[in-house]
């Protein structure tokens, strides 16, 4: 269980909100709205009606306090920017911020951010992904060069084992974990005979991936 403060219940604020109750964590809404604060407060650990950017209404929180403080601010860079160094400032642990686009991701790193997001961004390139391929279903980006990727297992590889097969010499694919109807096969070894239906998770290189995804019927 972590302890998290989350300042701005905007769309985006509030399913991220209610995703961190779901999984166990303490969570602290913050934001200038009374209407919105006092719909949504009953449900969290606190809630605070205040504007962030006045550094004296932060000090009372007791910043160093939080596992995570997350700035979900998406209308109001200048706000947000703000928020994220006084955080700095007052000892958060670790700060995430929103961005809405390149360059104020580069801006909030600058200004304290350990960690931005970037919602619209990340939903394009998924569907982007997905669209251009029938054989992904999901994946993560690691970085901009290597992600992980859930695909399907090609029909001509079923009934045969991943070491005859040897994706990662032959296709730079590293293959994680086998995913069934009912059941999952975590770091599958080597003799591993496919399945029709089988799923794979699998590790490398983005392009690479996409290359080898797009060439399978």
């Amino acid at each position: 269980m972590r302890s998290v403060l989350l300042i701005g219940m905007g769309k985006f604020g509030q399913t991220l909100g209610e995703k961190l109750l779901n999984m166990g964590d303490e969570v602290m809404i913050v934001d200038k709205n009374e209407d919105k604060i006092n719909q949504l407060a009953n449900k969290y650990t606190d809630a605070l009606i205040a504007n962030c950017m006045n550094e004296d209404n932060l000090k009372t929180l007791d910043i160093p306090s939080f596992d995570a403080c997350i700035v979900a601010i998406g209308d109001d860079f200048q706000s947000s920017l703000e928020i994220t160094s006084i955080l700095k400032d007052l000892g958060a642990k670790y700060v995430v911020s929103k961005a809405t686009t390149e360059i104020q991701r580069k801006f909030l790193l600058r200004n304290g951010a350990d960690e931005v997001v970037y919602p619209d961004r990340d939903i394009a390139e998924k569907l982007a992904v997905k669209l251009n391929s029938s054989k992904v279903f999901d994946y993560i980006e690691l970085n901009a060069e290597y992600s992980i990727f859930e695909i399907a297992v090609p029909s001509k590889w079923t009934g045969k084992k991943i070491i005859d097969l040897n994706p990662r010499k032959k296709y730079g694919i590293n293959i994680l974990t086998v995913k069934k109807e009912s059941s999952i096969i975590a770091f599958p070894d080597a003799n591993y005979i496919f399945e029709t239906g089988d799923h794979m998770l699998v590790f490398g290189n983005t392009e690479e991936i996409l290359a080898f995804t797009n060439k399978q019927s």
